[in-house]
């Protein structure tokens, strides 16, 4: 290789060891143009000095990324830092940043409107129970009459861990609030031998692997609803979701529902309102065909009960899933479900104390 050429590969070098103290990623620089260059570089050469300049390039490549490797080794030798404290240890009284006033804060929207919607709920007769972040194969499918390789698996686009349980199946963020059925449904079981029926509405975050635009989110927070008692009809199913829509809207609505497929419910219903806003004449919030979908529902699956030692010749139930933010969407007239997640000030604060929510 010849003199001219050496210069060259000394010269980048240089440079790029002299980048490499700027960059916060260490690594881009073993994909700098100015390497790559080098590399190209290699074809347009003589055959006789093809292997000796190659040789170079690639020695030079190895010397960078023991550079990057050092530097690694170096940052994650220094000690950690509390990133949750309002101030450094080391800084001076006249120099810490004074803290926010509590009063200046605000609950956010989700949990406050979620509250309301609990206390209808509440009124009705219905206990609350938390949902889970985490849950395991059977309650996320099998407990809710999802067989092993049945195609509705495939509707529920999870999240999963490389953790797994007891069985090897691994460990799911649940997609929907309905993995808590199964428990509800094995823990109020005594209720029902001594005459009361049992009703539970459960709020729960959960996860989806969405693609997000401004109808979905792959994190939100949906609630669950669970009636099972003796000579439960879908009529009382329809009274129940009626009666807590119009108190949550605060208006006289209609309902409707259509058939849809749930494997966990059966009958499985899709349930519409009427669209408070318009009195049905057509806007755009209910895109002018005066209705709204709300959420899906149905009559509970005599399998699910069995799965939870229920008899289900005696018993029947219905339950119901929605997503909350829906809810609140629709009340405030908010446009884009990525506002709850954003952290966005200007949009939090109009739910503080005297502010509005519309949008």
């Amino acid at each position: 290789m010849n003199q001219e050429l050496s210069e060259q590969i000394n010269n980048v070098k240089s440079v790029l060891e002299a980048r490499l103290s700027t960059l916060e990623d260490k690594r881009s620089i073993l994909r700098s143009v100015e390497l790559k260059a080098l590399y190209e570089q290699i074809k347009t050469l003589p055959d006789e000095n093809k292997a000796a300049y190659g040789q170079a390039v690639n020695e030079l490549r190895q010397q960078l990324s023991q550079l990057v490797a050092e530097s690694e080794s170096s940052a994650q030798a220094l000690s950690a830092i509390d990133v949750s404290a309002p101030f450094a240890i080391n800084s001076t009284k006249d120099r810490r940043p004074g803290l926010l006033p509590a009063n200046s804060g605000s609950e956010h929207p989700i949990m406050s409107e979620q509250a309301k919607i609990l206390d209808i709920f509440k009124g009705m007769g219905f206990s609350v129970v938390e949902s889970r972040e985490i849950d395991d194969d059977w309650h996320m499918f099998g407990a809710l009459n999802f067989p092993e390789g049945h195609p509705a698996r495939d509707h529920y686009d999870t999240f999963m861990t490389t953790q797994t349980d007891v069985n090897g199946k691994q460990w799911i963020a649940p997609a929907h609030t309905s993995t808590m059925q199964n428990r509800i449904l094995e823990h109020y079981k005594p209720d029902l031998e001594n005459g009361s029926p049992i009703a539970v509405v459960i709020p729960g975050r959960v996860f989806r692997n969405e693609d997000v635009d401004a109808r979905h989110e792959h994190t939100f927070y949906q609630m669950e609803g669970v009636y099972v008692g003796e000579n439960v009809s879908i009529g009382n199913l329809i009274a129940t979701l009626k009666v807590f829509l119009e108190s949550y809207y605060e208006a006289e609505i209609k309902v409707k529902t259509q058939p849809f497929y749930f494997p966990f419910t059966e009958p499985s219903l899709e349930f519409s309102m009427s669209c408070p806003f318009c009195n049905q004449a057509g806007c755009r919030v209910c895109s002018y065909s005066g209705w709204i979908e709300m959420l899906g529902c149905g009559m509970i699956h005599p399998n699910v009960l069995k799965f939870a030692g229920i008899d289900a010749s005696k018993y029947q139930g219905f339950a119901w899933g929605c997503g909350i933010e829906r809810f609140i969407m629709l009340k405030h007239g908010i446009e884009d479900i990525r506002l709850f997640e954003s952290g966005r000030l200007d949009f939090l604060r109009q739910f503080s104390l005297g502010g509005g929510g519309e949008q």
